[in-house]
Formats: C-alpha cells, sequence, structure tokens
C-alpha cells in the first residue's frame, strides 16, 4: 500500500446563513415540553419525560474528543437519550446528509458548509459555539527542526495538508498564502484527522492541523505555532438537520454546547470562543 493512502473516517458510537452567537434558548423550552407528553412526574422541560430515543450528531473529525465528552454529559444529564456520533471532514458530512443521511445534529468546522446546507433548506439556523487556529504538527521533540511555515517546503521534509473543501485545507491555503509559501504536500487529506495520524505514524514528517488537535494528542505529536496563525481562524457553527425526528433532544444537545457547562468543555479541549 502506498505510505500516502487515505485513511479511513472516523465513526464513534456513544450508548444559515445566519449564525448567532449563543442565541437565546426559548426554543428549547417549547420544544422540550412537547416531549413530556402525559409523563406527568417528569418535568415538561426535560427529554427524560420521553421514551428511549437515539441522537445522531454528525461533527468535523476535530471535534471528536469533545463532543464525545459532550455526549456523555448530555446522557447523564437525559438518561433517556442515547447518542451516536459520526466524525469526519465537514466536506463529506454535507454530502452525505445531503443524501439523506440520518442526522439529527450537524456541527461543522467553517461555515461555507453549512451554508451549503442551508441553501437548500436542509438545517435550520445556525449558531456559532466555537474557533480553533492552525499549528504545525511534528514528531516528538520535533527532530527535523520544522519552526516555520518556509519549513514545510524543504526538501527532506514530507508534508501533509488537507484537502482544499475541507476546512482545514480552506485554513491552511489562506495561512500559507498570507505567509507566501507554494507548498506540494505528499497527500490532501479528507479529514484533519488523517493528517495527525500520517503525522503520528511517522508516515509524514509535519503537517498543519489545529490548535486543539495538538492537545488532544500530547503523546502522539508536538505543536509549533506559525507566524501567522492568529489572523486565519476557523469558526464553528451548530444546527438542527430540518428532518430530525429527535428535535427537542438535538436542541437539548446545542444547549448543552453553548451553556458555560459545555462552552468550559470546549475551553479545557483548547476552543476558543465563537
Amino acid at each position: 500500500m502506498n505510505r500516502f493512502s487515505q485513511v479511513s473516517p472516523r465513526r464513534r458510537h456513544h450508548g444559515v446563513t445566519a449564525h448567532h452567537r449563543f442565541a437565546p434558548t426559548a426554543v428549547v423550552a417549547a420544544s422540550l415540553a412537547l416531549l413530556a407528553g402525559c409523563a406527568a412526574p417528569t418535568p415538561a422541560s426535560s427529554p427524560t419525560a420521553q421514551a428511549p430515543q437515539t441522537l445522531t450528531i454528525y461533527a468535523a473529525a476535530s471535534l471528536s474528543g469533545v463532543f464525545d465528552t459532550l455526549a456523555a454529559q448530555l446522557t447523564t444529564d437525559n438518561p433517556s437519550i442515547t447518542v451516536e456520533t459520526n466524525y469526519d471532514g465537514s466536506s463529506t458530512l454535507v454530502t452525505q446528509i445531503s443524501e439523506g443521511a440520518p442526522a439529527d445534529v450537524f456541527a461543522s468546522a467553517d461555515t461555507r458548509n453549512m451554508d451549503a446546507l442551508a441553501a437548500d433548506n436542509l438545517v435550520g439556523p445556525s449558531m456559532l459555539f466555537a474557533s480553533n487556529t492552525l499549528r504545525i504538527a511534528v514528531a516528538p521533540g520535533n527532530p527535523l527542526g520544522i519552526n516555520t511555515l518556509s519549513d514545510l517546503a524543504r526538501p527532506n521534509v514530507i508534508s501533509v495538508l488537507c484537502a482544499p473543501q475541507v476546512p482545514c485545507g480552506t485554513a491552511s491555503a489562506t495561512l500559507l498564502g498570507n505567509a507566501g509559501v507554494t507548498l506540494s504536500p505528499a497527500s490532501e487529506e479528507q479529514s484533519v484527522t488523517a493528517v495527525v495520524t500520517k503525522v503520528a505514524e511517522g508516515i509524514a514528517d509535519a503537517g498543519l492541523v489545529y490548535a486543539t488537535d495538538i492537545a488532544a494528542n500530547p503523546d502522539r505529536i508536538e505543536g509549533v505555532t506559525p507566524a501567522g496563525a492568529a489572523d486565519v481562524v476557523a469558526h464553528y457553527p451548530i444546527t438542527i438537520v430540518s428532518d430530525s425526528a429527535h428535535a427537542a433532544a438535538a436542541q437539548a444537545f446545542i444547549d448543552l454546547v453553548l451553556s458555560p457547562k459545555g462552552q468550559s468543555i470546549l475551553a479545557a479541549a483548547g476552543f476558543l470562543a465563537p
């Protein structure tokens, strides 16, 4: 197998235009009341009044670890809900949802992919909930002394990037362009997770990933902050998929993400404020 072959997308299971920051949550109070039905002993504001249900979350690969934590928190707060997650490049998830994949929540690593679904009325209004910046991922100890973006173009350095249609690829192109660096990567990956894997496994010497990917893999990769990184910011929106069969539970998850508790969990994972 060619050592630059595609790394398979990661899937885990746990048992639109307008992007609003911390929008009011009045909608969830009404929608969760519908879930309560006739179950009088349970408060109308809690999804636990509903019979057991499975909430399916489609989220950008860079959200995998932190959304696992948030999903576990949701199920702790609402025992009637089971969460299934599908993590991949945002553009791949857009294709899957457009083709009818049974998603309830979609969280993208950029607004462009969210807007693509909104244009087809496949999602509801979205809210920004986090942001991220890029880092150069290298092997622990940085054995090749890669400290700048121009080092990625050195002939003795095997570099990989996200594909242009993926949010981390778009951000990488902007960062490199701002620095005047032309790079011919050994491969272009469909998710940032694939870039992390290739650097961590020694298939590549370096790659551009998010700051949160460095924080999530302290024993596998090391991060270098390139000049200009603070000027290229990825903004993350989240929304309910239009044909969701579990809209109240989906809103409960979004409210958790936007809540002080959710924002604290995101900050602990290295994400910046929206």
